[in-house]
């Protein structure tokens, strides 16, 4: 009879899955970044920067912000990641960019003649900097029967920050920070996706741009 009861329930649960409830609070500086010029002079995505742990979500974090630029903000001309980096080995650059990387790592400033270097490779005026500065994910049983968690509640939190350069003058022109948390009550055991919870904080701070 057990069994029946507890088969009886499992199908019922896990047949059952809610929408992700998403709290967020986006905030973005305007510094001097004009929409006319920002559309007209194109932004490159440069290689983000993490906290230590998350080195290998630097591409997802960057794939993810192009393609949603790409389908928020159509009018924005813009140049991935891979094509930013592929540009920059075609000039001879690779030095120059680490270096620049690097020094950006140790003192939140980039070098403006090294910029517009890499600008002029990539054909973009505005660099994009992205900082992933916190990502957790985790889950809580909240519905158990025999023993067993049958309902958990799936967390993904993000604290990201994105910058927008000009590399003609060196300046930060747009600067945006958003901490994202989705919550899910699931049967699935696996966590959220970072992927996830990137596209949350993605949308929010894309949306935001001139």
């Amino acid at each position: 009879m057990k069994t029946l009861i507890l088969a009886a329930a499992v199908a019922m649960l896990c047949a059952c899955e809610s929408t992700p409830q998403i709290y967020s609070s986006p905030k973005h500086d305007t510094l001097k970044l004009d929409r006319e010029e920002l559309r007209e002079g194109g932004l490159a995505f440069l290689t983000p920067s993490t906290v230590t742990g998350q080195e290998e979500d630097k591409q997802t974090l960057a794939y993810v912000f192009s393609s949603t630029l790409q389908s928020e903000r159509p009018d924005i001309k813009f140049v991935p990641l891979s094509r930013t980096i592929g540009a920059v080995n075609r000039a001879g650059l690779a030095d120059t960019y680490r270096k620049m990387y690097v020094d950006y790592r140790d003192t939140g400033v980039f070098d403006a003649a090294m910029m517009k270097r890499v600008a002029e490779a990539t054909g973009a005026r505005f660099l994009g900097q992205l900082k992933l500065a916190r990502m957790d994910q985790s889950s809580r049983g909240r519905f158990g029967l025999l023993g067993l968690n049958l309902i958990n509640t799936q967390y993904a939190n993000m604290r990201v920050f994105f910058q927008v350069w000009d590399s003609r003058d060196g300046t930060i022109v747009w600067e945006g920070i958003d901490e994202v948390t989705l919550a899910m009550d699931t049967s699935k055991e696996l966590p959220m996706s970072f992927q996830q919870v990137t596209e949350q904080a993605a949308k929010n701070l894309v949306q935001r741009l001139p």
